[in-house]
């Protein structure tokens, strides 16, 4: 249930989306301000900006973001905090004021106090009439339920080329409230189609979870987004909630994945992929890589010669929960020890290395590359 007050206690798992959200803007911001002129950052359920322990809400993470990198950049950023409690909306504006003394010149920002649908709404259809596009944005949807996040707006956003989505979907609610006539509303504008329906009678668990994953997930690209990562913030054995991210573009995915990777696990949360079942993020130190090596060699090995490059693309992309950090040294070095790759050597100077250019042949076993070895050498 949402709070009835206007502050309330910061909560783990709040905590943790916090952290992805800070780490992923830290690459953000800087990668987004140096190829465009014009960036917002809109935060669809702002909040009042501080928690009752005066920590930091969302909207001053994402100040802060900026300020902190904002010498290394150009161009100009607008911040569009949107909240429709009206307590919360003051309170938030007095936060933000406070910090206006250390804003970069830059930097605009506007508090609003209404729903994210309205806003946006009115705002995208002013943009259709000037037959213009958003500006590159990232939007974070960070609602108390499911209600007041329609995919019909979620997908206007989308539709605008480097425009992304970070969604918190709140599976409990999904699934408390399927059966719920008068939430049958809310949930066809959610999903933005009826089809939700089928998963009414799925047995309880994973495969009824899994259902409404995926048809959002199916809904987020049709709407427009090239790739969609989803992952899951468990507490002990107990999901808390699912965040969605949609995105049109590669260099976005692998760094949400490494944001992730980078504050998982904390305490007693962890956080979980979608792509291999259980597949929990932790450090390098501890994660299996031969979990990435098979999915590789499922990949690429009736492919024969590959480029590094397609490799590297693969895994950045949603097909993988890993990111692009994981692959050369932790995974495809110790895969050519084991025989597992076989490397074109006219395509690189030193073993081990995998520079663009490099050539990779995943093979079925050690025999089969020794064969082929033998084979090149007549």
């Amino acid at each position: 249930m949402p709070p009835r007050s206007t502050l309330w206690a910061l909560d783990n798992h709040t905590r943790g989306k916090h952290l992805v959200l800070k780490n992923y803007l830290d690459a953000w911001l800087p990668i987004m301000r140096t190829h465009n002129g014009r960036v917002l950052f809109i935060d669809a359920f702002a909040g009042p900006g501080e928690y009752t322990g005066r920590e930091p809400g969302s909207p001053v993470i994402a100040m802060r973001a900026l300020i902190d990198h904002h010498a290394r950049m150009s161009g100009e950023i607008n911040y569009i905090f949107i909240e429709k409690h009206a307590g919360r909306y003051k309170h938030l504006k007095t936060v933000l004021a406070n910090l206006e003394p250390e804003m970069p010149d830059n930097c605009k920002y506007q508090v609003i106090n209404s729903t994210f649908d309205e806003t946006l709404t009115e705002a995208l259809d002013r943009i259709d009439e000037q037959k213009q596009h958003l500006a590159p944005s990232f939007v974070m949807i960070d609602p108390f339920g499911v209600s007041d996040t329609p995919m019909n707006t979620v997908g206007r956003i989308l539709s605008n080329p480097k425009s992304e989505v970070y969604v918190s979907f709140m599976s409990r609610d999904v699934n408390r409230f399927r059966e719920h006539t008068n939430f049958e509303r809310h949930l066809d504008d959610l999903f933005g189609c009826r089809d939700w329906r089928e998963g009414i009678d799925l047995p309880e668990g994973k495969e009824r979870i899994a259902f409404f994953y995926d048809l959002y997930k199916s809904q987020l690209k049709a709407a427009g987004a090239k790739y969609v990562l989803h992952f899951e913030l468990y507490e002990g054995n107990e999901l808390v909630y699912a965040i969605f991210f949609g995105t049109g573009n590669l260099e976005g995915c692998d760094k949400m994945k490494q944001a992730i990777w980078k504050i998982a696990p904390f305490g007693d949360y962890r956080f979980r992929g979608s792509k291999i079942d259980q597949l929990t993020f932790l450090s390098d130190e501890i994660i299996d890589f031969t979990i990435l090596a098979k999915t590789l060699h499922d990949e690429f090995k009736s492919k024969g010669w590959v480029k590094i490059d397609e490799v590297i693309d693969f895994v950045r992309s949603d097909a993988t929960d890993f990111h692009s950090s994981h692959l050369k040294i932790n995974t495809l070095r110790p895969m050519e020890e084991r025989g597992e790759i076989e490397v074109d050597t006219d395509s690189r100077k030193r073993k081990g290395r995998y520079p663009e250019g490099t050539m990779l042949r995943f093979v079925n076993s050690r025999q089969e590359l020794q064969v082929h070895q033998g084979r090149l050498l007549l």
